[in-house]
């Protein structure tokens, strides 16, 4: 097949999404398909470039070029509607391209919509967050509590508050738009958790759609050569937190519990800082920044085990899959996604998001308890392969062949309705 996967983001820009498609094009090449990407322009990357045997190409949209409606000038993103430079440009691409498939990861099929009819391919969307139904794409209401479903009177004010008004009015207006028209254009959703399939309607409606992980290498666990940026960690075993230093991410819930903890290793935070990121850290916390991905797969190896207190319903946490990779125990919240991926009391411990008392009464018990410790590690690294490319890539293929079967073929029903396929479990 020829596929062409649609990102708003690509190395050298480094985040889940990022790593996750470049994951996924590497394993597509490597079985035999012609993989090309379609990514936004940076400025520290040639256009166009291969990496490895995938011809990436950087695209320029005209909000693109607009730094001052992005907070963060390395991340532009794409809109949630067609921005006129990115249409064509991605036009042109599909033309020297000429994809049977048209792979797009979030807000970046928006630019290809409108070209979906006459480009002849079939196009394929994977929700690796809420963006289809939230502008702000986390599903966290005013920034505080679970949403309960998008509303007019609702979103505008919430995405007032995150972006401004003029921008929250765009934003939100022209993803209800995209939204609207790419649950009828779309061939299959890919959610990459149950919780993205409920949360933006998906099990309510009647587009396509699979429920299918994210994924990690068949060989994450194979360490490369050691950073000497290694020599910022302890000794082995200390607990291990990865991610943006962000509310969100539930880090004060974190250092709240932490500071509660008898006897403890140290607590060492591997991410970005955020606007609201905490200042102050307490004694015996060990606070680093941006890692390359091979150091971090270290630092996995040398913990004790790993903790993702998220409050927000993360979609699905590749960092976990690293963790488990890795033959190590995580404690996370039972919110999003993470449920698909920790089997509590099996391969980890899941505990409610925010409750600061049982974040820390999990945490203490698997430092007093090693047995139980232990025997999470083992079941952790025993069932990690389901979330490995091999398995994970199978499923995405046969998505591919299942929408490129003439219609009348095709199944009748949201595909993932009485499929039996399991996501992450």
């Amino acid at each position: 097949m020829r596929i062409l996967l649609l990102s708003q983001f690509y190395p050298p820009v480094i985040g889940g999404e990022e790593r996750h498609v470049r994951n996924l094009g590497a394993a597509l090449a490597q079985r035999g398909h012609h993989v090309s990407v379609g990514t936004l322009m940076h400025a520290r990357s040639p256009e166009p470039e291969l990496d490895g045997a995938v011809r990436v190409h950087r695209l320029r949209g005209t909000l693109q070029r607009l730094s001052g409606l992005h907070t963060d000038t390395e991340r532009r993103h794409a809109p949630p509607f067609p921005d006129p430079e990115l249409v064509l440009a991605l036009k042109r691409l599909v033309a020297q391209e000429r994809p049977d498939i048209v792979h797009a990861h979030n807000w970046i099929y928006a630019s290809f919509l409108p070209l979906k009819v006459l480009s002849g391919a079939r196009l394929v969307v994977t929700l690796h967050d809420y963006g289809l139904v939230c502008a702000k794409k986390n599903f966290m209401h005013l920034g505080t509590h679970l949403c309960s479903g998008p509303a007019p009177a609702k979103c505008l004010p919430c995405a007032t508050g995150h972006y401004g008004a003029a921008k929250a009015a765009a934003t939100t207006l022209g993803n209800w738009a995209s939204s609207f028209a790419a649950r009828r254009v779309v061939d299959r959703f890919i959610a990459v958790s149950h919780a993205v399939a409920y949360h933006t309607g998906l099990t309510q409606g009647r587009a396509p759609y699979e429920v299918i992980p994210n994924f990690v290498p068949d060989d994450v666990g194979v360490l490369g050569p050691e950073d000497p940026c290694l020599r910022e960690l302890p000794g082995d075993g200390f607990i291990l937190f990865v991610g943006d230093m962000a509310r969100l991410k539930g880090i004060d819930v974190l250092l709240q519990a932490y500071a509660g903890l008898e006897r403890a290793p140290q607590l060492v935070l591997i991410g970005r800082r955020a606007a609201d990121t905490p200042t102050e850290f307490p004694p015996n916390v060990r606070v680093i920044g941006t890692w390359p991905h091979s150091a971090i797969m270290h630092a996995w190896r040398r913990s004790l085990f790993g903790v993702l207190p998220s409050v927000g319903p993360e979609a699905c946490a590749t960092v976990i899959m690293e963790a488990m990779a890795s033959g190590k125990a995580v404690v996370a919240t039972d919110v999003g996604g993470m449920p698909d991926i920790v089997d509590h009391g099996e391969t980890g411990l899941l505990v409610p998001p925010g409750d600061a008392h049982a974040l820390a009464h999990a945490m203490q018990t698997l430092l007093d308890d090693r047995a139980l410790l232990a025997r999470l590690e083992t079941t952790s690294l025993a069932r990690v392969g389901r979330l490995k490319a091999g398995a994970v890539v199978t499923r995405i293929e046969q998505v591919y062949r299942d929408v490129l079967r003439p219609a009348a073929s095709r199944p009748a029903v949201p595909a993932n309705q009485g499929s039996g396929e399991p996501s992450c479990r």
